[in-house]
């Protein structure tokens, strides 16, 4: 059997296989309440034979939303529609996974699909408009752009409190029936703005130093890692590096990870980048050696980013750069992405639900009859 369709765990929580679906942020929420469509997002992956299934970057605060649309995990009337969502990945055999996050000075942003603050006034009641003044370590915008506005920099009883409120989430996703729980610490998001120097110009217990700087993603873990389950797998996603001078680098990575694995930090989710003008060069795999940098110092990894074939996720694997390999626009483009691996590297592996399967082995045997005559 290939590594990429093998099972594999994390705690007392065993993945069917090491394909895992991105957290993809739908921005079609009013008021943080999942709805219709983010279940008929997610529910797909699971029938597709994903291992994990992760939702969508789930804000703690509602200041802390990316945008208005998007979901929310501060109060306890949207723990009961994300239940329903994380019951059905499960029962289709993927683990339910939940990223929680705060974007700090690049929250009140329009919608990404929308482009703009173009919500007519009839509209705006419907969507659930909303515009706040952001919120980060310092008053510093995250780009000259109309989308962006300068943030009301945090007073330090604002960030004391922020652990705590990553910790109700947590609870909330507990209470929801979620296998997993990521940490948002990514691409130029509240965390990632601490931990960069660009981003943090603080004077404080929370800025200068790089140990001041990671202080507050070491506490988000912290109190997060006191109220999930020690049976349940906590994994972090962070932008590995900037990718500009002067900002957050590999060798800044590996220190976190050292103190986040003590913590209990399971995995390292890697990717790269989130502030304007970041060296960044898409290509296939681009950030794969992110990944086998993190792996290699001790700490379990993932890989993501342009990964859109099965012998491209096998050879990753196989070459012992991440533990996991992630999906986002690839399971877009295809939900059946493991299903259809298997076929590809010779599988036996059958994850087809059995209400469909039955009709796609009849379509491949009578396939197979017409191809010998």
């Amino acid at each position: 059997m290939s590594q990429l369709l093998s099972p594999v765990a994390f705690r007392d929580v065993t993945l069917r296989n090491r394909l895992v679906v991105s957290p993809m942020c739908q921005y079609s929420a009013v008021g943080g309440l999942a709805n219709d469509w983010h279940f008929a997002h997610l529910a797909r992956f699971a029938l597709g034979g994903f291992g994990a299934v992760t939702v969508e970057a789930t804000a703690v605060v509602p200041e802390g939303r990316i945008t208005y649309g998007c979901l929310g995990l501060w109060d306890d009337a949207q723990v009961a529609p994300l239940a329903r969502i994380a019951a059905f990945l499960k029962l289709q055999g993927a683990a339910a996974a939940i990223q929680i996050g705060h974007a700090g000075r690049k929250a009140s942003t329009p919608l990404w699909w929308r482009g703009a603050f173009n919500e007519t006034e009839a509209e705006k009641p419907q969507v659930g408009f909303e515009h706040w003044q952001p919120v980060a370590p310092s008053a510093i915008p995250h780009m000259d752009h109309p989308d962006y506005q300068t943030p009301r920099a945090l007073t330090l009883a604002e960030v004391q409190a922020l652990p705590a409120r990553f910790a109700e989430a947590a609870s909330r996703a507990l209470r929801a029936g979620f296998d997993i729980l990521e940490i948002h610490g990514a691409h130029g998001y509240l965390i990632n703005q601490f931990l960069s120097p660009l981003s943090n110009q603080r004077s404080d217990a929370y800025g200068g130093s790089r140990a001041n700087r990671m202080r507050l993603a070491l506490e988000v873990i912290e109190a997060t890692r006191a109220v999930w389950p020690a049976g349940k797998p906590l994994f972090m996603r962070l932008s590995v590096q900037d990718a500009l001078p002067g900002g957050w680098t590999i060798e800044d990575t590996l220190a976190l990870a050292a103190e986040a694995k003590p913590r209990g930090v399971d995995l390292i989710d890697c990717s790269s980048g989130g502030f304007a003008g970041a060296a960044i060069h898409p290509a296939p795999g681009y950030q794969v050696p992110l990944a086998h940098a993190v792996r290699a110092s001790g700490m379990p990894s993932m890989a993501v980013g342009l990964i859109t074939t099965p012998e491209q996720a096998e050879a990753i694997l196989s070459s012992g750069s991440a533990d996991l390999v992630a999906l986002g626009r690839t399971a877009l483009d295809d939900p059946n992405f493991p299903l259809h691996a298997a076929r590809a590297l010779g599988d036996a592996v059958d994850h087809w639900p059995r209400q469909t399967g039955f009709a796609v082995r009849l379509r491949d045997q009578a396939l197979e009859r017409a191809v010998r005559g």
